[in-house]
């Protein structure tokens, strides 16, 4: 089948290349409509690895997607062909402790798209396993339903933060994680979010989240804002969403005296911080690696009409123009969050 492949580090190319796709009794056959372009995978295009994942042969990118149900295995009874459909990337191997303590995330046998040696899914069709296959209820667009992944990790950093109703939030960051962060914090509970950037478009789309206070760090003093809105106490939790090693160092000025701090974004380099920052405040830190059980709460946030995530979608390219669609995200407009393919 066609796929869009990188070769290597900087190379990619549209061209034929053959996959394994057997339909077992337990699996469906997707064809691709949407396809997201993740940081992940322009890391992997411009830099040929991330930390021990390095890409070493020719892989297919891509993982945030959507698609159409046109083959069911056998055993399958809760998919039919017709079905549109999200799917989640990683498949964990089933007998693993990590699977059977609810954290299949964390299984170091996992299967993710996308992700060395795994081929992803910017192709026609792929086999995948019915029960990490989502059906789209009807108000969902496959726009949406490619938005999903992303989506998922704020949502489990929401969770992981133990958001309760009232809370404020600082979120460091308003790319695609950031905003799909704050969005997340918003539906579970926080009265408001404040999201810090230096990109003014992207913050501009933040503001039409809801309670949400847009900061210019270049323009405004972000600790300076947050002690205004909480009379000098802090932020009940901080998101770093950023990736950014030198700002994710430094998460502990806005929040408040026993707060939590979550870390979001993966730096690409290690980072150190002042733990006497943290322990002056006993903050509790906690960490996200992609998520685990939130797919089917994901979909129905979205279902519920409470997170408008089209706006997300920036540019979107068609199949024959993917090449274009990585070369135009890894130097996009300031205005730019999402760069879909359509299939």
């Amino acid at each position: 089948m066609k796929a869009l492949v990188l070769e290597k580090r900087g190379e990619l190319k549209l061209r034929e290349m053959e996959v394994e796709e057997t339909l077992g009794p337990n699996d469906v056959r997707i064809a691709l409509r949407n396809v997201g372009i993740c940081g992940s995978d322009l890391h992997y295009y411009t830099h040929g690895g991330i930390g021990s994942y390095i890409v070493r042969e020719p892989m297919i990118l891509g993982h945030e997607a959507s698609g159409e149900v046109v083959e069911v295995g056998s055993s399958v009874k809760d998919l039919a062909k017709g079905d549109r459909v999200c799917m989640e990337p990683g498949i964990p191997n089933r007998q693993s402790r990590a699977y059977k303590l609810g954290i299949y995330n964390l299984d170091p046998e996992v299967v993710f798209w996308a992700t060395p040696p795994v081929h992803g899914v910017t192709r026609p069709t792929v086999v995948h396993p019915a029960d990490f296959t989502f059906k789209l209820p009807d108000n969902v667009s496959y726009e949406e339903g490619a938005l999903v992944e992303p989506l998922a990790i704020g949502v489990h950093a929401a969770k992981k933060a133990e958001v309760e109703p009232g809370d404020l939030a600082v979120v460091i960051g308003a790319g695609t994680i950031g905003l799909v962060t704050a969005a997340s914090a918003l539906a579970a509970g926080c009265s408001r979010v404040v999201i810090a950037d230096v990109k003014q478009p992207k913050l501009d789309i933040a503001a039409r989240l809801g309670a949400v206070t847009p900061v210019n760090v270049e323009k405004e003093d972000l600790q300076k804002v947050v002690s205004s809105l909480t009379g000098g106490w802090g932020a009940d939790i901080v998101f770093e969403a950023s990736g950014n090693a030198r700002v994710a160092a430094h998460l502990f000025d806005t929040l408040r005296p026993g707060g939590r701090v979550v870390y979001v974004g993966m730096p690409v380099e290690p980072i150190s911080f002042d733990i006497t920052a943290a322990q002056g405040k006993e903050a509790t830190i906690r960490t996200i690696f992609r998520y685990a059980n939130v797919y089917p709460r994901a979909v129905q946030m979205i279902a519920s009409g409470k997170l408008k995530l089209k706006p997300l979608v920036t540019e979107t390219y068609d199949f024959a123009d993917s090449i274009k669609a990585y070369e135009y995200a890894a130097d996009p407009k300031p205005t730019t969050v999402k760069v879909q393919i359509k299939l």
